[in-house]
């Protein structure tokens, strides 16, 4: 009994120290192995010298994002527009639809305290300090407008305690961080009036020399991702620098047109259809580079080939090989009826997901269907192409992301940005900028990302659709 028991001591022992040298082994195997390699990075392609594209979805380019300190790919649109705005000397002027990005606002107000003029313009919907809404307006909020209030708390409680407080609101809350620093704000009230359409531009202007535009508010679920969409990257967006003081020269009056003489002063501002018609302003560059520049809105009492929907289509109709176009909203008629007679020309198009398949949506008709409102009609004069395509469709984006570009590349030379979306909306009320770059170095950075959404994109008339139209039919007979 004695020899069976230290026979089985043995064995144990024997056992165990073969388990200690296997395992042993198999890490030291797993040593030697590469570690995983981290998402590749492709080349960055050459910037122009007086016009560098940025895109927060590039794949060319990481970051370590600041809020929620995630390690992504893309340019850091943030990081842009801080930079540039601490290479002022004189002035800064901006005017963005909404701006809740802190470490802009405390950019702009350490150039204000060094003695250089900064003055913001906002959309009034955006005009009021976050921290001041009270729990009774919360709990009375619409869900997008309180997850934007739910957002703001997240990025603004530092400590993660549930309350915010005076410390944390100076730090985080834009329009707190202005008025500390004595920055003048104001919005499209202006005026006088209630607020125009909408100020939905997204522009500033440093020195008179440099202008930042694109398609990306100042926010963070334009720029970065969604505090409450851990998984989201930001809405698909792009900025510009561009060097031009011709260029500065017309953002600088579109901006004084509606900041009129300032805050507090005589209603004097001009916003929407009180401006004046500005015609397309074409700006020569260095190399042959041209940008031609124009405002909205466009009074219905003009013809609507002068306005900036008009100019759109022109440059469209110009094309002899491909378009490209990847829209947050495409519901202009008569812009799909000009693409429709580009015969011979490769049109490809995607738009937001949410506005892509919407009865008013060019979208429908470049795919050749259509969908009935709820009162059995079709939209007027609607006009579903008689030769559809089956390069259109939507993006596949993280969730909670937008597909929130404005964009259109011609003939990999020419491209169309700027604030304004691709509706009847931006080109008749709202206050919008449209620029066309005819630069292929620029054009390459737009069919960069183009192609990358394209790669991955949902195209044609999806089964749901399909079951939709043919249920409209049903009902509406």
């Amino acid at each position: 009994m004695r020899l069976l028991s230290v026979n089985w001591v043995r064995f144990t022992i024997l056992l165990l120290l073969g388990l200690l040298l296997f395992f042993g082994f198999t890490l030291w195997k797993q040593s030697l192995a590469p570690a995983p390699a981290s998402p590749a990075l492709s080349a960055p392609l050459p910037q122009d010298a007086l016009i560098q594209a940025y895109f927060n979805h590039a794949q060319s380019a990481s970051y370590t994002e600041p809020y929620r300190h995630q390690q992504r790919l893309g340019d850091d649109l943030e990081a842009v527009v801080v930079k540039a705005i601490a290479t002022a000397r004189s002035s800064i002027q901006v005017a963005v639809h909404e701006l809740n990005l802190p470490h802009v606002a405390q950019a702009l107000a350490e150039r204000q305290k060094a003695g250089v003029q900064v003055r913001v313009i906002v959309e009034n919907i955006y005009s009021r300090p976050m921290s001041s809404i009270t729990p009774q307006e919360v709990a009375a909020m619409e869900p997008r407008d309180r997850r934007k209030y739910q957002e703001f708390v997240q990025l603004a409680d530092q400590n993660q305690n549930g309350s915010l407080e005076t410390a944390e609101i100076a730090a985080g809350d834009t329009l707190v961080i202005f008025k500390n620093a004595g920055i003048p704000v104001i919005d499209d009230t202006a005026d006088g009036s209630k607020g125009s359409s909408l100020m939905h531009h997204k522009f500033l202007v440093i020195d008179q020399q440099i202008v930042i535009i694109g398609s990306a508010n100042l926010t963070l679920s334009d720029v970065h991702g969604d505090f409450l969409s851990p998984a989201s990257q930001g809405n698909a967006n792009h900025l510009l620098k561009i060097s031009s003081f011709a260029l500065a020269k017309h953002f600088a009056a579109e901006f004084e047109l509606m900041w009129g003489d300032g805050v507090g002063g005589k209603p004097d501002s001009k916003f929407g259809l009180d401006k004046p018609y500005r015609s397309p302003k074409l700006i020569s560059l260095a190399q042959g580079s041209t940008i031609t520049v124009q405002f909205s809105p466009t009074s219905s009492r003009l013809p609507w080939q002068k306005s900036v929907n008009g100019l759109i289509a022109r440059i469209l109709n110009h094309a002899v090989r491909t378009i490209d176009l990847a829209l947050f909203v495409f519901s202009d008629q008569t812009i799909s009826n000009v693409l429709e007679t580009k015969r011979g020309v490769e049109i490809k198009v995607l738009i937001e997901p949410q506005f892509a398949y919407r009865e008013y949506s060019e979208g429908l008709d470049v795919m050749g269907v259509a969908l009935l409102s709820d009162r059995c009609r079709y939209e007027a004069d609607n006009r579903p192409w008689r030769k559809p395509i089956s390069t259109a469709g939507i993006p596949a984006l993280p969730e909670g992301d937008l597909l929130h570009h404005k964009i259109g590349i011609i003939d990999e030379h020419i491209v169309i940005t700027g604030s304004q979306n691709w509706s009847e909306a931006a080109n008749r009320s709202n206050d919008e900028n449209l620029l066309v770059i005819d630069n292929r170095t620029v054009a390459a950075h737009f069919q960069q990302e183009f192609d990358r959404l394209y790669q991955s994109a949902i195209l044609g008339v999806p089964s749901t659709l399909q079951q939709k139209i043919q249920k409209q039919r049903s009902r509406c007979r």
